[in-house]
Parts: structure tokens; C-alpha cells; sequence
């Protein structure tokens, strides 16, 4: 297997992290964005939706986006399970994992490709052209805002997502923090669970992936 990577965005380093959590190293393959790599004709007949991450296997066979790559690498390497360990724990895990990628990564992405002027009728990934929409980036910050202060009172009273269990809906909320710094948003200082939680996940060796 080898994995189609861009070093620099936050969708191929939820599973690079998610690799490392299992100890298991990868081909890694980098089509650079910047350079628009992603709508060269020999990329887009291996992913026909211009992004990154995909997942080739070793059959030729190509799997794209995140959490099907990530549930794909689950069955295949089982150990150290981040999907959950019973059917409560996956329901939950799944249910924050959601979340996250609604109310954080969505309102980051939202918040970016409109407002980038680099992303100039780009406002969607995708083969398909979309002209940006001011308002939807300012949405998008607004939404952040609201997204710190929600994680911040859940932490609360959890040392993760799901209790003290560490899983794939970390991986995903602790990259989307990352990629709201691209809207210079940064975790606000009366959130002190969400930093406390950040700084945890950030001394993990998987986040260096």
C-alpha cells in the first residue's frame, strides 16, 4: 500500500497520525497542491476528485477520504483499536468524530477557501469550479469561535473526546485546531480544558507524523 500525501494539510496528516497510533509505516507519495498537481491528468485518473488523502492498495485499487481510509486501515491493522473497543464506545466515538468534522473542520474550511485569495473560484475541493462567498467566511470564524467553546465544556469533565479513551475523533479535532490557525484562530485563553487536552495530544509521538 502507499499513501497519495500532502505534507502540508490537515486531511493526509489525520492519517498519518492515525498510521503512527498503529506503528505502521507507509509509502508515502506527495502530490503537491500549491503546484495544483492534484488536476494533472495522471492524478485525477487515480482520483478523479482532485485531493488528497487516497489510499492505493496493493491491487491497484484506490480508496479516498479520510474516514473511509481510516476505517479501511482499522480492519486491516486491528491492533490498538481507535474506532472503540465496544459497540457503545464506536457509537460514541463516531458521534464526536461527526462533530468534529461539522462544527470544526467544516467552519475551518468554510472560513479558508473563502476567504484565500489563493482559492478564487476553489471555494469547494473538488474537479468542479465555486466562486467564493465572503459571508461564508465569516460564518466560518464565527463557527470556530463557537466550536472552541463547545470542546472547551466537554472537556470538561473528559480527559478525550470519549472519556479516557484516545480515538480517531482526537485525531480529527486535533488537526482542525491546527487548520485554525490557517484562519489565525487559535484556542482562546479561557479555554483551559481544550488546552489542556491539545497540549496532552500534542505530546503523543503520533503528532509529529
Amino acid at each position: 500500500m502507499k499513501l497519495y500525501d500532502y505534507h502540508a494539510a490537515p486531511n493526509p496528516r489525520r492519517v498519518r497520525i492515525f498510521l503512527a497510533e498503529k506503528g505502521v509505516e507507509m509509502e508515502t507519495v506527495q502530490i503537491d497542491l500549491a503546484k495544483g498537481e492534484q488536476f494533472s491528468e495522471a492524478f485525477t485518473k487515480i482520483n478523479p476528485l482532485c485531493d488528497v488523502p487516497v489510499l492505493e492498495l496493493d491491487d491497484g485499487s484506490h480508496i479516498s477520504q479520510v474516514h473511509s481510509i481510516c476505517r479501511y486501515l482499522e480492519e486491516v491493522f486491528p491492533e490498538n483499536p481507535l474506532f472503540g473497543r465496544d459497540p457503545v464506545e464506536r457509537a460514541m466515538v463516531e458521534s464526536q468524530h461527526h462533530l468534529v468534522q461539522l462544527n470544526g473542520g467544516m467552519a475551518a474550511a468554510e472560513a479558508f477557501r473563502n476567504s484565500t485569495p489563493g482559492f478564487a473560484n476553489r471555494a469547494l475541493t473538488g474537479p468542479h469550479s465555486y466562486a467564493q462567498i465572503p459571508e461564508l467566511a465569516a460564518r466560518g470564524l464565527q463557527r470556530l469561535d463557537h466550536w472552541f467553546e463547545d470542546m472547551d465544556a466537554h472537556l470538561a469533565d473528559s480527559q478525550y473526546l470519549v472519556g479516557d479513551y484516545f480515538s480517531v475523533a482526537d485525531i480529527g479535532a486535533y488537526t482542525t485546531v491546527g487548520f485554525a490557525c490557517w484562519v489565525k484562530k487559535t484556542i482562546p485563553a479561557q479555554c483551559t480544558n481544550l488546552q489542556r487536552w491539545f497540549d496532552q495530544v500534542d505530546a503523543r509521538p503520533s503528532s509529529k507524523a
